[in-house]
């Protein structure tokens, strides 16, 4: 077997293949980490992603624009929002945390919040763990880390991610905040979007995991983020403290899958690869070369949902019912194959979804009997 540091070149090398020698590779974020986790079972993302393919331009080329992706409104309100909720040092940033995280701690009165300002993103991803250092090593002060920059190993190389902020406590400990546009009505947020901010936020707590294990006496990483939204239908900000363990536990799986994507690419046909200049026609060859695992949720977080729910339609497939029902249908993987089970032409009987399917046609049938009004003769 081949050392480490050869098997990761060979490993660049190909996936530089896959991606077009012309192409610039589009580096990892949060927002992207968050979604393989979403869907790990898509191992046409797990590639994409790990070869460093630009989706929306390749969704394009597909034929199939995407329109994933945040508002220009919706961008500015969220600056705007995250400027207001960071003012004057953070004093409400770190009141909220105070109020919802620690308030065994001393109230945030002389906060720290040091320069992270440094050269490219290594020099401000060094800065940034020097200044966790040193936070660290400060006990009984809070300290706001504006915009730091965190290193996550990624398939061998570093994603740089940037959370909206982290909080050190008094006693040492580190915080993830998520600032967010959307609002807190009554104190609750939209469950769905609650839970991809938690899924962005586990990616910075991995991140924070790896630095924390560098120094000499590892902080503990909170795993309850602060999760930071416009009150009501106001401007003043409110916060919740969100429990991100589930999603950290299954980022760390599909990132522990993704270090491995060279299993993916080795089953990959010769000469397969994702570069926008290829013909639509060779280039869509090459996508579907490798299975996607649709749903409807990638709808709201996959630039390539479109052409991915196209060929789903064209291929008959249950996947684009949803996961819950495609878990339901065990080994049907088509609707003409859950339509002719249900009509008994074809599966087997004693095939539990295939006996449920028969059942409820038969219900079905009774019941639309049972309440078909007569027709009287026309006089």
């Amino acid at each position: 077997m081949p050392p480490p540091r050869t098997r990761e070149k060979a490993l660049r090398h190909r996936l530089a293949e896959l991606r077009g020698p012309e192409v610039q590779a589009k580096a990892l974020d949060a927002r992207a980490l968050a979604a393989l986790a979403a869907n790990p079972g898509c191992r046409r993302r797990a590639i994409l992603d790990g070869a460093g393919v630009n989706k929306a331009v390749l969704a394009d080329a597909l034929g199939s624009p995407s329109v994933f992706g945040q508002s220009q409104f919706a961008f500015v309100r969220g600056n705007a929002f995250e400027a207001k909720v960071k003012a004057d040092g953070g004093t409400e940033l770190l009141r909220l945390a105070h109020e919802k995280l620690d308030r065994a701690a001393e109230p945030p009165a002389d906060a720290r919040v040091p320069d992270l300002a440094a050269q490219g993103p290594q020099g401000r991803t060094a800065r940034t763990e020097l200044a966790l250092r040193e936070a660290t090593e400060a006990p009984g002060v809070w300290t706001l880390l504006d915009h730091p920059m965190l290193a996550l190993d990624v398939a061998g190389s570093p994603a740089f991610l940037e959370p909206d902020a982290v909080v050190v406590h008094p006693d040492g400990s580190w915080t993830v905040v998520e600032i967010k546009s959307f609002p807190m009505l009554d104190g609750a947020a939209d469950p769905a979007k609650v839970g991809a901010a938690a899924r962005q936020a586990a990616v910075y707590v991995l991140a924070l995991e790896q630095v924390a294990a560098r120094l000499e006496s590892a902080p503990r990483v909170r795993h309850r983020i602060l999760l930071v939204c416009p009150k009501d239908f106001s401007n003043l900000p409110t916060a919740s403290a969100v429990d991100v363990r589930k999603q950290r536990a299954v980022t760390s799986r599909q990132l522990d899958r993704l270090t491995r994507i060279e299993e993916i690419a080795d089953t990959l046909p010769e000469g397969t690869c994702f570069s926008p200049e290829l013909p639509a026609e060779q280039l869509a060859e090459s996508v579907e070369s490798v299975p996607a695992a649709y749903a409807p949720e990638c709808l709201s977080a996959c630039e390539l949902a479109f052409h991915c729910r196209d060929r789903s339609r064209a291929e008959d497939m249950v996947t684009r019912l949803g996961r819950p029902v495609r878990a339901e249908l065990g080994g049907l993987t088509t609707i003409g194959d859950v339509l002719a089970a249900a009509r008994g032409e074809a599966g087997d009987p004693d095939d539990p979804a295939v006996a449920a399917l028969r059942r409820a046609a038969a219900l079905r049938a009774e019941a639309l009997a049972t309440a078909a009004p007569e027709v009287a003769p026309c006089p």
